[in-house]
């Protein structure tokens, strides 16, 4: 079975991922994604325990357990009960269970299907309770805190800087202060049997003997005293292995070496960062990478039609995004003169400001068109390059006060403008830098995807797959 999350992924995000393409063949209307070929849909209510605007701790716990919980909640149910997640469930009869992401794997979603934490923040606990779950595979980022918080007690080992003994007692202190905190946790994992890959062909080389993986993004290497970065951006030039069709393949092979039943969660994670940020041309290239691997799971279940089940749905909406924003009008294509994300045009941009510099406009003119065509193949008026100008002078006189804040990263002030100015030129719109209370898709084929069909809420599919799983 596979069942598809897509981070921040609300209707209209799968919509002009649609429209944009086929706006790129010259054509109005709709280019279908694999995800929208599936025979059965509807739509998820998608309100926590808390709010009518759920985060995705609540709203991944939703949709792994079946239970609403209070946001900042992962796997408690409102009164702080311990649940248990459809991933455990399974794991427990016998399948083989694996999680995937474009983020860190002790992110919330992933994190709803085995952890159990009041805090979706406690990331070290939350990484602990993964090494002991015994899931046989696990795709993505890393850990988000492979080594416990530092001590806020600095002076262990400082009573007297001039005693040798004091700085080996201190020594021995922190040692073992460090070891009764915790483990790194990638240690931990491979003492519970999970093989550390880091990247497609290291994965390859150890899968042929190894019975549980973590395979972590970083090709070069993984340093376990660091957080996992999350995957580049598709835009920003994702290297192809690892696209999530990749990792899914190569998940669904590792999964059936020894199961003939298995469970896989793949989430596009990134989708909700591009969002936060309201970069329109980012979340569209993280849809498309998200629906190949809805398309190699169609491929999969084209060969297994009689015990294959596959659902694809979302935590919540991010950004409120909207497909028009004055007149009767949408231009998408334009969207396809950004040739980097807002969170990369901010980077070089910040560059430019390195070692209190101030730039001139030429400069910061010369980037936008290089990175967004603006100026050339992107008309900018008057109006629109007195603004972007203003903004600028604004980055130069006051530094520290010119980032636009999102919640995964501070966007340069000007890059966040330029980008706003390309999305706005495109007839696209927003309403937040966070989440909505907005419906989300839901879309399946196989044995029993018809339960999906019209409107439910996210509590409904859990239930409604271990019906069918079971055969009720």
């Amino acid at each position: 079975m596979f069942y598809f999350i897509g981070d921040g992924m609300g209707p209209n995000q799968v919509l002009a991922t649609e429209m944009y393409l086929a706006e790129l063949n010259g054509q109005i209307g709709r280019e279908r994604l694999f995800m929208t070929h599936l025979p059965y849909s509807g739509q998820l209510a998608t309100f926590s325990a808390s709010n009518g605007i759920t985060d995705s701790s609540a709203a991944g716990t939703a949709l792994a357990t079946g239970s609403k919980t209070n946001n900042g909640t992962l796997g408690l149910n409102a009164q702080g009960d311990t649940l248990t997640s459809i991933a455990e469930q399974l794991k427990a009869e016998g399948w083989g269970v694996g999680l995937l992401t474009t983020v860190a794997i002790d992110h919330a979603t992933p994190a709803a299907f085995y952890a159990n934490v009041k805090s979706r923040d406690d990331y070290y606990e939350i990484g602990r309770q993964l090494a002991y779950t015994n899931f046989d595979f696990f795709g993505g980022a890393g850990f988000h805190r492979p080594t416990p918080k530092k001590s806020d007690d600095k002076k262990d080992g400082k009573k007297d800087k001039n005693s040798k003994k004091d700085k080996k007692d201190g020594k021995k202190a922190k040692k073992a202060k460090k070891a009764a905190a915790g483990p790194n946790l990638y240690d931990l994992a491979e003492e519970q049997g999970y093989t550390i890959a880091s990247g497609m062909k290291q994965a390859m080389e150890k899968s042929k003997e190894a019975e549980k993986m973590i395979l972590v993004q970083p090709t070069e290497g993984i340093d376990r005293s660091k957080k996992g970065s999350n995957f580049p951006y598709r835009i920003d030039g994702r290297d192809e292995e690892l696209s999530l069709k990749i990792l899914t393949s190569f998940a669904t092979d590792f999964l059936q070496k020894n199961h003939d039943r298995f469970f896989l969660m793949v989430e596009g994670g990134m989708i909700d960062y591009a969002c936060h940020g309201r970069d329109g041309a980012t979340a569209i290239q993280e849809t498309l990478d998200f629906d190949a691997a809805i398309g190699f799971a169609l491929d999969f279940y084209e060969s297994h039609r009689d015990e294959t089940l596959i659902i694809v749905t979302a935590d919540h909406e991010t950004g409120g995004m909207a497909l028009g924003n004055s007149d009767y009008t949408l231009d998408l294509q334009l969207l396809q003169h950004q040739h980097c994300s807002a969170g990369t045009l901010s980077d070089e941009l910040n560059e430019l400001y390195k070692d209190n510099r101030q730039p001139e406009w030429k400069e910061v003119r010369a980037l936008l068109e290089k990175r967004l065509d603006l100026y050339t193949d992107v008309t900018v008026e008057e109006d629109e390059d007195a603004e972007l100008q203003a903004v600028f002078r604004k980055t130069v006189e006051k530094r520290d006060e010119a980032d636009v804040k999102t919640l995964y990263k501070d966007i340069n002030a000007l890059g966040n403008a330029a980008v706003a100015l390309l999305d706005k030129k495109a007839k696209m719109g927003w309403t937040s830098y966070g989440h909505t209370a907005a419906a989300v898709p839901i879309f399946a084929i196989g044995k029993g995807a018809e339960r999906f069909s019209g409107w439910q809420d996210n509590t409904d599919v859990v239930p409604k797959i271990l019906r069918i799983t079971h055969r009720k």
